[in-house]
Order: structure tokens, then C-alpha cells, then sequence
């Protein structure tokens, strides 16, 4: 009982609040005496790997991805995967079973149901290497289309289809497409 008091007298002292256990996030809000803490800085390859690129990318073609786009599938944009690497996204208004028989043909292997629900389908296509690359070479087919969406939004103002009942993402074989 005497360490607690001491414990919690030396916390006072510094000019710390003590906080309740436990402490989601592990972080400590800002007090009087603290200022707010800044944002960390930028990683060494400029923005998130989730920030997407502009509007005006150009659709990557087949030779530039190594693997087979779905025919009628049109390209949504690409995002920094990190290490050099980019992923790119495709919207379909095929079914997800229609998707995972094309590239199961095309790329002459089963591939695996990593999801039921939503139901997402993946395709290793290369070799991966995790010191240059970020992610594994490979196709990702996923469902959007369910009771509760009734799919991915088409981000073009007024584009078509209004909505995408399925999603391919493709990381390239190569690391630098």
C-alpha cells in the first residue's frame, strides 16, 4: 500500500494525471501541462501506402501487369503499395463466381477462398520477396455485392455502372511495373 502511494505521489510530482487502467491504444491524452502530441512524420517513401494516385491514371495494360485484366473490367485506380510497388483496381459488373472461373482458367491454377464472407478469392502469381517488395505478386477477386451493399461505388461522377459487384485487385509480378 505505501509503494502505491509513492508510486502515485512521484506520478503527481512530475505533473502527470495518472489515467484508468486499461488504456485503449496505449496513448495518453493531452493534459494542461502536455502539449498535443504531432502527427508522426511522412514514411521515407512520401505518402501512405493507402493514399491513391490522381483521378487521371492511365488504365495499366496486361504487359504491364504480367497477368490477364478481365475482359469488360474497368480500371478504378492504382494506390503506393510501398517498396516500389503498386496495386491496382478493377471494377466488374460480372458475378464473383464468373471472375474466379476466368482467372482460375487464365491463370491455370485453383487459386483459394481466404473469405466466405464476403467472399474473397486470391491468386499468387509470383514469387514474393519481402525485402523489395511490400505484397505478394498475385490477383484478389472480392464480392461487394451482398444483403447489406449492393456493391462497390464507381467513384467517376456519373460513371457506369453506378456500382461494382465485384472487385479485382491486382499486385504485378514485377516490382516495378
Amino acid at each position: 500500500m505505501l509503494a502505491a502511494i509513492l508510486v502515485l505521489g512521484g506520478i503527481l510530482a512530475a505533473g502527470q494525471t495518472p489515467q484508468p487502467f486499461p488504456n485503449p491504444g496505449g496513448t495518453r491524452p493531452a493534459t494542461p501541462s502536455q502539449p498535443p502530441r504531432a502527427a508522426p512524420p511522412p514514411t521515407s517513401q512520401g505518402r501512405p501506402p493507402s493514399a491513391p494516385t490522381t483521378s487521371t491514371d492511365a488504365a495499366p495494360t496486361e504487359a504491364t501487369l504480367g497477368v490477364p485484366i478481365y475482359p469488360g473490367a474497368q480500371f478504378i485506380t492504382s494506390y503506393n503499395a510501398g517498396r516500389g510497388q503498386r496495386y491496382y483496381i478493377f471494377g466488374s459488373t460480372a458475378p464473383f463466381v464468373d471472375l474466379v472461373t476466368y482467372y482460375r482458367n487464365a491463370l491455370k491454377q485453383k487459386g483459394e477462398l481466404v473469405y466466405d464472407v464476403p467472399a474473397t478469392h486470391e491468386f499468387d502469381v509470383g514469387k514474393y520477396n519481402e525485402d523489395t517488395m511490400a505484397f505478394p505478386p498475385g490477383v484478389t477477386i472480392k464480392d461487394y455485392q451482398s444483403d447489406v451493399s449492393q456493391g462497390f461505388p464507381n467513384p467517376k461522377a456519373g460513371g457506369q455502372p453506378a456500382r461494382f459487384p465485384t472487385v479485382i485487385q491486382i499486385v504485378p509480378v514485377s516490382a516495378r511495373p
